[in-house]
């Protein structure tokens, strides 16, 4: 079901792929909480000093031995999560060895449900891509390419129906500043219409110019980590945020030690309103149909 078109790509509604391998759980999160994680992986090429842009520029291109064991630990990482966005991730091209790294990623981390947008398609030798992972179906999955030049693009997901469903956006913003304004205002569009909202993803710019003098100023975001995200051995700005609406309560939050990208991950434990009980939501691991029986 398609609603319009941005950048030549058509916007429209997903369906999530199902990870047959992945055992289905019957339960929501013990408590209430949702753990969620965003991640720039950077293909799976460690990169630990700023030459290492030059040096290792051709992994870029080629498939390289130490991509399979770098996806191994993210996958170790994810097991621990309930919602994960990934940033430029390769969707199966010669550089990752014609592997989905979305869809490794989630039978590594025993997620149910996962989902590549292929923003920018360059056939055997590259597939960028964002993916998501989840625990839980969502009641709905929206594929946005953003405004601007090609290659930039937004998920969206909905847990739960009514007043109190959270959205979910989880995205790759443009490097310039002017783009991403007109990306964020696109974004600010989609969701105001939620009172529970949550942005996740590499946003190419500090947290007090998307709190104060962006799009989403007017939403009364909370950004609860500002520690720095990017280089990943020597961080020195924060980049990558996982955005609150102040609705949700937050119980924890942490820039892991896990240098593997030119990005660090950012993590973020909340608790579900109350109102978001089981009568609402998917069970995880089955689908919204199944529930009801």
């Amino acid at each position: 079901m398609l609603r319009r078109w941005t950048n030549s790509r058509q916007v429209g509604l997903c369906d999530p792929q199902v990870n047959s391998q992945c055992t289905a759980a019957v339960d929501w999160p013990c408590g209430g909480l949702l753990r969620l994680l965003s991640f720039n992986i950077q293909v799976g090429i460690t990169t630990q000093r700023y030459h290492h842009y030059l040096t290792r520029s051709w992994q870029h291109l080629l498939p390289h031995i130490g991509r399979a064991g770098n996806l191994q630990r993210i996958g170790n990482l994810l097991e621990n999560y309930d919602l994960v966005a990934l940033q430029e991730v390769d969707g199966g091209s010669l550089r990752s060895g014609y592997v989905n790294q979305v869809e490794h990623l989630a039978h590594l981390g025993a997620f149910p449900y996962w989902y590549q947008q292929l923003n920018r398609n360059l056939g055997r030798l590259a597939q960028h891509s964002n993916g998501v992972l989840s625990r839980l179906r969502p009641s709905l999955l929206e594929d946005h390419p953003l405004p601007g030049p090609p290659g930039r693009g937004a998920m969206l997901l909905r847990i739960g129906e009514g007043e109190d469903a959270i959205v979910v956006v989880m995205m790759h913003l443009s490097l310039g500043a002017r783009t991403r304004t007109r990306q964020l205002a696109y974004i600010r569009d989609l969701i105001g219409g939620y009172r529970h909202q949550i942005l996740m993803g590499d946003m190419n710019t500090h947290a007090s110019d998307l709190l104060l003098k962006s799009p989403l100023r007017d939403l009364g975001l909370v950004a609860p980590q500002i520690e720095a995200t990017f280089p990943s051995w020597r961080p020195q700005r924060c980049l990558d945020h996982i955005l609150l609406s102040p609705g949700l309560a937050l119980e924890r939050y942490e820039v892991l030690a896990l240098p593997i990208s030119d990005h660090l991950p950012v993590a973020v434990e909340i608790r579900l309103p109350q109102a978001l009980g089981r009568s609402q939501l998917p069970a995880r691991g089955l689908p919204a149909a199944d529930t009801a029986q």
